[in-house]
């Protein structure tokens, strides 16, 4: 197995030297930049299978920086900050982030996250190259372009939506748990926040049903979690009829 490419952009040089060796000794491949412009640059032409992101960088936000990254790779992001107000960081994963650690932190929870998201990413495109067009409804989603149609219309939803909804899709019309879903869109340290499910819950049926007072297919099973009913394969048969 290839080792792991992992991109680091942080401007302090002890942190940055701190998580490279605790990767190295991983017998992970890393690389590290200091600023928002050579991180561009070096996501392009590396390709890394995962980013540590500091926020505050010398010529630039963290967050513009994984907005932008957001509009054209899938990689999972981790946020390496100091900033600790739950605001910053609902922003900054709303931003595309997949996770947040905040300063100080220790090596073995920083290995078990970056463990966690490499993990998360293979499943995930293991699941796209095994199907990769599913519809349940009047919805088309691809998992592999992350193509969302509703009718004709295409339908934007930001990446912490989709990673929601394709985790979902994965569940093949199964209960999943608050702590599942949570642990699957925003990571371990989320699972006890089941009211961030319920706003994107909520906005994900208002983009993608009939009545969203009146769900169909993105059904609550109380004081449990959810399920996505009625998901066909393209091509393929019924995964879960509806209820």
């Amino acid at each position: 197995m290839n080792k792991p490419k992992i991109l680091i952009v942080e401007d302090e040089p002890n942190i940055r030297r701190f998580v490279r060796i605790a990767l190295e000794r991983e017998e992970m491949t890393v690389c590290e930049v200091a600023s928002v412009e050579q991180a561009r640059v070096d996501a392009a032409t590396r390709r890394p299978d995962l980013l540590i992101v500091d926020l505050g960088l010398p010529d630039g936000d963290g967050k513009e920086l994984i907005r932008e990254l957001r509009g054209w790779m899938s990689a999972p992001i981790l946020v390496l900050s100091a900033r600790e107000r739950e605001e910053e960081k609902v922003e900054t994963l709303n931003a595309g982030a997949d996770d947040y650690l905040v300063k100080p932190f220790g090596v073995p929870e920083l290995l078990a996250r970056i463990r966690a998201l490499l993990r998360r990413s293979q499943q995930f495109f293991q699941s796209q190259a095994a199907s990769s067009r599913v519809r349940f409804g009047q919805v088309t989603v691809d998992l592999s372009t992350h193509e969302v149609m509703r009718g004709d219309e295409a339908v934007h939803l930001t990446p912490i939506e989709f990673r929601l909804l394709g985790a979902l899709i994965r569940g093949h019309g199964k209960v999943l748990t608050h702590q599942h879903l949570l642990h699957e869109t925003w990571g371990a340290s989320y699972s006890d926040r089941p009211h961030y499910l319920r706003v994107y819950m909520m906005q994900l049926r208002q983009k993608l049903e009939d009545d969203a007072s009146q769900p169909r297919h993105l059904l609550t099973e109380l004081q449990v979690g959810y399920r996505l009913s009625g998901v066909m394969v393209e091509g393929g048969a019924a995964q879960a009829g509806p209820s």
